[in-house]
């Protein structure tokens, strides 16, 4: 047996055959290894691994960074194995580090991630490769004009998920046919038989309703596996869709086929490894990427004005302070993209389509979607923000939590959120993005109070790792800083302060126009209160907030949110751990809102300036 396979273009099937059976091999032996892992789901695409890897998929090991480089997601993550088995028969990695899988320190953990520099994105929670495809897909063909072509491939249980119908369409719409999908159709899922089982046209009728073209193909067939993949690279208008049938688990008849082998190591792997022809180390030369210029950023006009709204001028919602900013941040760098949830006339960020309509992306009313393709542009090299209703985000908190994983960089704005949007109702009302972003791994959250600080705050999110959030008020706000005021991510603003404070007033976005007004009540009182605006949410001031706490040892926290996860909870984060916790009361929307106008639900919430005013005197007196 060779034990390399030449950069032929008339490298045998039955070579083919040897490499798919070595991969299934080694994911066979790397889940020995550890102990754990799923060799079944990675056997039954073995074959269509090693046709790809063999004849079709062009790609540098040695330089991940060539613009011209295919790309490759594994959507179904589960199947690492055969992902770095197939890195090993490509000589990225030894055999030595294929067999540290899943072992504590090595870089092939037991879904992908980009530890490794082959991977784009971390893949293991289902369905999300597809949609995350379809942003690679439109920045090559779209923007950079690159010949690349990605690759996804999925198993057939995460055809259930949502999302991948998500992508489908968006795919189909935008006539992406440098995407190619392959399906491994092999029947079984975690508990048992999936919906579709091998009705592989069941399949093939629901991808054509949504304008790709379709091929059907015994996945365990060399010659057919490499015919369609022919057709997908040659079809054009269209993406293409790979329906492959195969057999979990091929090759051992101990797991073929067979329920309860999901997710864990072959039991007798000696046996199987016997049984499927025993070791190999054979070498694949995989294709280079056709050659390709890397494509010029970093360009745009230096003499563009960012927006500048005057002090105690006209209020302004920080939601057209946004739009506004984006648009200008689009001509001071071509490479910021924007993608929108079918809201940008009221997010405002159609603003940004007016001026750049080139890089401007509907998504339409997709929120899973939209944060997909935001983090596969990111993978491109682009600034992605996405732009919805801060409510719907919560359908994407699972693409959210993933980007994180991926150690992506998006930037992400939610508007009309809390009970101050008014007569639209509870069902609009985002109540729960700050907590759900706050927890987010290595994120930023950011709710500005008024449009200079918006404008601030949001050319500094593209400069942040990770995961960045701003949140944008619905209705017009007092402009009560001006347009040269800093606003350090961390950091805060003292609004009000004297050396007799005796309560601090901490609010975020509407409620510091809300602390404003209940520090004014206070004074006829005799009572001062120091205002702080806390419009870095994570990573929060802890300095001013302890500092605060010292001057005064009261704090009244007014947020426009649940009282779960959000601005309190930021607060008084800060204390603990030997470091005394002032006297404090929250107020945030504890009941179930209605329809009323802005006014009335952050006085039905209790978060309005009278409220506030109250909640402090309640507590001066308590501490006198």
């Amino acid at each position: 047996m060779n034990d390399t396979i030449t950069h032929s273009p008339v490298r045998s099937d039955t070579e083919i055959a040897e490499l798919g059976q070595q991969l299934r091999v080694d994911s066979v032996r790397a889940a020995k290894a550890a102990g754990s892992g799923h060799p079944t789901s990675s056997m039954s695409a073995a074959d269509i691994m090693a046709v790809l890897l063999a004849r079709h998929l062009r790609y540098d090991f040695r330089h991940p960074e060539l613009p011209g480089n295919d790309h490759l997601i594994l959507s179904k993550g589960h199947a690492s194995p055969l992902l770095y088995s197939a890195y090993k028969a490509a000589g990225a990695i030894s055999d030595d580090e294929l067999l540290t899988f899943r072992k504590r320190g090595s870089r092939l953990e037991g879904h992908p991630t980009p530890r490794l520099p082959w991977v784009d994105v971390a893949t293991g929670s289902l369905g999300q490769g597809l949609p995350i495809g379809v942003g690679v897909a439109l920045a090559g063909a779209r923007l950079d004009h690159l010949p690349y072509r990605t690759w996804v491939l999925c198993g057939d249980s995460e055809m259930a998920e949502g999302s991948v119908w998500e992508a489908m369409e968006a795919a189909g719409a935008e006539h992406l046919d440098h995407l190619t999908l392959i399906v491994d159709v092999n029947r079984l899922g975690q508990r048992g038989p999936t919906r579709h089982g091998w009705d592989l046209d069941a399949y093939a009728r629901r991808i054509r309703a949504f304008g790709w073209h379709t091929v059907e193909i015994d996945g365990h067939d060399v010659a057919a596996i490499d015919q369609a993949m022919t057709e997908a690279r040659s079809h054009q208008g269209a993406p293409t869709a790979i329906i492959a049938r195969t057999r979990k688990g091929r090759g051992v008849a101990a797991v073929e086929d067979k329920e309860g082998k999901h997710g864990k190591p072959v039991a007798d792997p000696d046996d199987a490894i016997r049984e499927l022809g025993g070791e190999r180390h054979l070498r694949v030369e995989v294709q280079a990427p056709p050659e390709a210029e890397q494509p010029a950023r970093g360009g745009g006009d230096p003499h563009t004005a960012l927006p500048r709204y005057a002090t105690g001028g006209d209020p302004v919602a920080t939601r057209t302070a946004f739009g506004e900013t984006l648009a200008a941040l689009g001509s001071l760098h071509d490479d910021v993209v924007v993608l929108d949830g079918e809201v940008g006339d009221s997010t405002k960020a159609q603003l940004f389509a007016d001026a750049h309509p080139e890089r401007y992306f509907e998504c339409y009313i997709a929120e899973q979607q939209l944060i997909g393709a935001a983090v596969g542009f990111g993978v491109c090299g682009f600034t992605p923000f996405a732009a919805t209703f801060a409510a719907f985000l919560t359908r994407a908190h699972d693409f959210l939590r993933m980007a994180a994983v991926s150690r992506s960089r998006i930037n992400v704005v939610g508007t009309h959120a809390g009970v101050a949007i008014g007569e639209d109702g509870p069902s609009q009302m985002a109540l729960e993005d700050l907590a759900m972003m706050r927890s987010v791994h290595g994120s930023t959250v950011l709710y500005p109070c008024d449009a200079n600080q918006a404008v601030q705050l949001l050319t500094a999110m593209p400069d942040r790792p990770g995961i960045s959030y701003l949140r944008a008020t619905r209705g017009n706000t007092p402009v009560i800083y001006g347009p040269g005021d800093a606003f350090p991510v961390g950091g805060s603003k003292v609004l009000r302060s004297h050396p007799d404070d005796q309560v601090t007033l901490i609010g975020a976005g509407v409620t510091v126009h809300e602390a404003l007004a209940a520090a004014d009540q206070l004074v006829a009182d005799g009572i001062r209160a120091r205002v702080l605006d806390l419009y870095s949410v994570k990573p929060v001031d802890t300095q001013a907030l302890r500092t605060a706490a010292e001057a005064t040892g009261r704090f009244v926290i007014a947020e426009d949110h649940h009282p779960e996860g959000g601005l309190a909870d930021a607060v008084m984060e800060s204390f603990g751990n030997g470091y005394p916790a002032p006297r404090h009361t929250r107020l945030a929307v504890h009941t179930m809102p209605g329809s009323a106008t802005p006014a009335e639900q952050l006085a039905d919430a209790g978060i309005d300036a009278s409220s506030i005013a109250q909640a402090a005197r309640t507590l001066v007196e308590v501490g006198r």
